[in-house]
């Protein structure tokens, strides 16, 4: 492998603002700094919110991926609880022929697995529980059917429970998502069923299990004085939760790290085996009845709860005073103004807001799998307080602006409305996802609003429709009634104040009876559309050109001459003879034109004038029909 190279990794997540994300996510990053790697992680919030809709536009964050651009990938697909997606994902990972290493899956052979045991440590969990504490009736709140880490928990607890000759009551287990709410759900199940409290609950990992507490506690229940309940994982919340709680701890971080030196390994010719296992251990503490010294723990503990919790009053302030500027914007600069001064906040080296080119357009449903096909732009590119942006770059160049040096750590996370991907943004070297709570909430705010931005630009879109066809006439283009009456009533009353002199010419269709009566409407209608252009190329600048009834004509100027209604009429009548030589019909098109200049003044009004240009026109198409015959 060229040392001199910089390798790109890209790896695949959902949740990262959790925290076994945030401990594996942890070691990737120590070793991109360390080996100057740049890596790309393409995160989702999919299963948050109970919205299949909204998930859809979330995992559409998968489909941007050029897996031609990237040396390996990292899969956390044991964080994605949709099994087409992930299936989906490793399609296309097989696809690209290029290194791939997951977390405890050994469901693809050819895919390399770093696996901590999660059976050895569970069984010691359950019997433990079992042989310690005396435990006879046990409930299992396990994770999802999808996850072969969820799949291994659950067998060690049949496993052990069968060891011990314990039956195991279907009724007495609960499948949720690995997502803290489902600790709740599945209480609240067990409840509802009507079944006797059991001696322990065995929880598939920490975030169910706190929930569990909490909610059994609501309930009327103490742990462990009632019930016992156990973890997994050993997070911080966990360890420093009263009581504190029974778990596995894992080398989560030590798992993302060697994760990247195994991609190094392949890349440099160093096959290492196919299955990396690391060990897990128990932690026997309070929730089990255990005792547990925390002593050493209390001050850390106290100081980094109370800086959470500034952090979190911090951000959620914060968050309220961008959702409320973003909700004042009616322009779409406005917005990315609103998004730009947010930005340093964010404490990134370089924010990429990236849009799909028609994210304007209007609502349609889309194939998320081509969501990026159509190409994007980037239209603000904030970089150490210096603001640019792209107007077009492909899909598939993921980066609108390249990184030309390594140990660069990016998350692209999705932008859209329900299902409708809007785009994504780019966070380069900065831990906001990570350790932000309020990151998902942050990406929802900005969705929301350009959603918002792209209503309004069509509902402005349609407003001016609805305006131009209240004023325009849709055959011929030009005003119609309304809009003559709108546009010339003030000018008007300008002129009268200031006592310009004004024409109003009345135009009329010669013949369109004898038209409409033996070639038929439509030509009739053709007829009507060349007189009005004939008008609007005879005019001369400033003329305010109208359609005031079927075949009727008029127009209005200021600041005129005696001469310029024959100069008007001269020119239409040699537009006329163009139109009819070069369109050759059976029929002429002419009109007859009347015209009235006369000095604006409070004697004056618009109707009088129209009346009087009207009757001049029908004073000459009478003398017309008096030399010769229409139909």
């Amino acid at each position: 492998m060229d040392n001199d190279r910089i390798i790109n990794i890209a790896v695949i997540v959902s949740g990262i603002d959790e925290e076994y994300q945030n401990d594996i996510i942890e070691g990737i990053n120590r070793f991109t700094r360390q080996h100057n790697v740049n890596t790309s992680y393409f995160a989702a919030f999919g299963g948050m919110i109970g919205s299949n809709l909204y998930d859809i536009g979330e995992y559409c964050i998968y489909n941007l991926i050029d897996y031609d651009f990237f040396d390996a990938v990292i899969l956390m697909t044991n964080t994605i609880c949709n099994t087409e997606v992930k299936e989906k994902i490793i399609r296309n990972v097989r696809k690209s022929g290029i290194p791939a290493v997951i977390f405890d899956c050994a469901d693809y052979p050819e895919i390399f697995n770093i696996s901590i045991d999660n059976i050895t440590a569970m069984k010691d969990i359950i019997r433990h529980t079992i042989k310690v504490h005396g435990a006879e009736t046990l409930n299992y709140i396990s994770g999802p059917m999808s996850n072969p880490e969820a799949r291994d928990r659950l067998k060690a607890f049949r496993e052990v429970m069968a060891e011990n000759n314990l039956p195991v009551d279907e009724q007495r287990i609960y499948y949720g998502e690995f997502r803290s709410p489902d600790g709740k759900s599945a209480i609240e199940y067990f409840m509802s069923t009507g079944q006797s409290l059991p001696d322990a609950y065995i929880c598939a990992n920490d975030a169910m299990a706190l929930t569990a507490v909490s909610t059994l506690e609501k309930f009327g229940y103490k742990v462990p004085d009632d019930t016992i309940v156990t973890g997994f994982d050993y997070t911080y919340n966990a360890r420093n939760f009263t009581p504190a709680l029974t778990s596995v701890k894992r080398p989560l971080e030590e798992a993302g790290y060697i994760a990247c030196q195994t991609i190094l390994d392949i890349l440099s010719g160093n096959i290492p085996e196919k299955t990396i296992r690391l060990e897990a251990s128990p932690i026997f503490s309070e929730s089990c009845g255990c005792c547990c010294d925390k002593s050493n723990d209390i001050t850390e503990y106290k100081r980094r709860t109370y800086k959470k919790i500034e952090t979190n009053n911090e951000n959620v302030h914060m968050l309220n005073i961008f959702a409320a500027k973003l909700a004042e914007t009616e322009t779409f600069e406005d917005n990315l103004n609103v998004i730009k001064d947010f930005i340093p906040r964010l404490e990134c080296e370089r924010f990429s807001l990236c849009l799909t080119s028609d994210w304007q357009e209007t609502f349609m449903e889309n194939d998320p799998e081509y969501a990026f096909s159509s190409g994007m732009t980037a239209p603000l590119i904030w970089e150490k307080n210096n603001v640019s942006s792209v107007e077009y770059f492909s899909g598939n160049e993921m980066y609108p602006a390249e990184l030309t040096n390594g140990g660069n750590i990016s998350f692209f996370l999705p932008i859209h409305f329900r299902e409708r991907c809007l785009g994504y943004y780019i966070i380069t070297n900065g831990e906001f996802g990570i350790y932000s709570l309020f990151c998902h909430t942050f990406s929802m705010n900005i969705s929301h609003s350009l959603e918002n931005i792209r209503k309004l630009i069509h509902i402005n879109k349609a407003m001016d429709e609805l305006n131009r066809l209240y004023v325009i006439d849709p055959l011929c283009d030009i005003y119609n009634r309304n809009g003559f009456i709108n546009i010339v009533d003030n000018t008007f009353n300008e002129c009268v104040k200031k006592n310009k002199k004004v024409m109003l010419t009345f135009v009329d269709m010669d013949g369109l009876k004898f038209i409409n009566d033996n070639y038929g409407h439509n030509e009739g209608d053709f007829a009507i559309k060349k007189l009005a252009e004939a008008i609007t190329e005879s005019v001369r600048p400033g003329s305010v050109c109208a359609r005031f009834g079927g075949d009727e004509f008029v127009i209005f100027n200021k600041n005129v001459s005696d001469k310029d209604a024959e100069s008007f009429e001269r020119k239409l009548n040699r537009k006329l003879e163009n139109k009819n030589e070069i369109f050759n019909k059976p029929y002429k098109i002419s009109a007859s034109v009347g015209s009235i200049i006369t000095v604006a003044n409070d004697d004056t009004t618009l109707f009088n004038l129209i009346q009087q240009a009207d009757d001049a026109m029908y004073e000459i198409k009478k003398r017309k029909k008096n030399s010769r015959s229409f139909g």
